[in-house]
């Protein structure tokens, strides 16, 4: 029998530290469209994970938007890297288009396109100390679970590119639900939001508080939709009446078929 001391258990990693903030700025992230080198337009998007997938959502019109003659054909997003430095982050390009085909999924129905993209993000191309939170099909507010009209919502995002440039996180605007969830807007697949929002906000989730998530649920937060513009009329008289401060927001139901294998 051997006479040497018994090997020490080798001790537990630490847990994973969590950043001193709401995980839900961290599931938002900043996107910037390129022509090559050119920089066009700033926009919105979230993370969104499936069966270990790990997805990039954005509106549609974000990647590309014939109307207005917008064709990045790269795209830059930031993540953090540290959850004790907040202002260390990085930026990760990502392109559009491989062999001539675009790298993105978008969906239509039965009354056309719907302004959802999605783009699945190669974790290997991550730092590997990334630290970023993905809402989850578990995350989706079901249509006939009832939301009332008029009850209060978020939109995170970066309107106007605007954000904390020293933490690179986004801002967060008030609003509320101003059309009957679950039912598609005059047919389309959307409900409407009042909110004061701005270019920029495209693709930002459109979030209400899950009160029924456990008390250490790392993202206790249930995702409605997908922010896509601001809806006006057009017979609107530019001088005498005021815009009228309503927005789309794409259901975020979508998202299961976008990201289907």
């Amino acid at each position: 029998m051997s006479d040497a001391p018994d090997a020490a258990a080798a001790p537990e990693p630490p847990p994973a530290a969590r950043p001193p903030i709401d995980s839900l700025l961290l599931a938002a992230t900043r996107i910037a469209t390129f022509e090559h080198q050119r920089g066009l337009t700033n926009a919105s998007g979230f993370f969104f994970e499936r069966d270990g997938r790990l997805y990039l959502v954005t509106s549609r019109h974000v990647l590309i938007d014939k109307p207005s003659k917008h064709f990045p054909n790269r795209i830059e997003i930031e993540v953090h890297t540290r959850a004790d430095d907040l202002a260390k982050s990085v930026r990760i390009s990502l392109l559009l288009y491989e062999d001539g085909q675009s790298c993105w999924r978008q969906g239509t129905d039965g009354s056309g396109e719907i302004d959802v993209a999605m783009l699945e993000l190669d974790r290997d191309a991550l730092p590997p100390s990334a630290l970023l939170y993905a809402f989850t099909p578990d995350h989706l507010q079901h249509l006939d679970d009832p939301v009332e009209v008029g009850s209060s919502a978020l939109i995170v995002g970066f309107p106007l590119g605007f954000h904390d440039t020293l933490h690179h996180l986004p801002v967060v605007r008030q609003s509320v639900i101003a059309s009957a969830f679950g039912l598609r807007f005059q047919g389309l697949g959307y409900f409407l939001t009042d909110a004061r929002t701005h270019r920029g906000t495209s693709g930002a989730p459109v979030v209400r508080r899950d009160l029924q998530a456990a008390p250490d649920a790392p993202l206790p937060w249930k995702l409605l939709g997908v922010h896509s513009a601001r809806l006006d009329m057009a017979g609107r008289d530019l001088v005498q009446d005021e815009s009228l401060g309503l927005n789309c927001a794409w259901y975020a139901n979508m998202l299961m078929t976008l990201s289907e294998a």
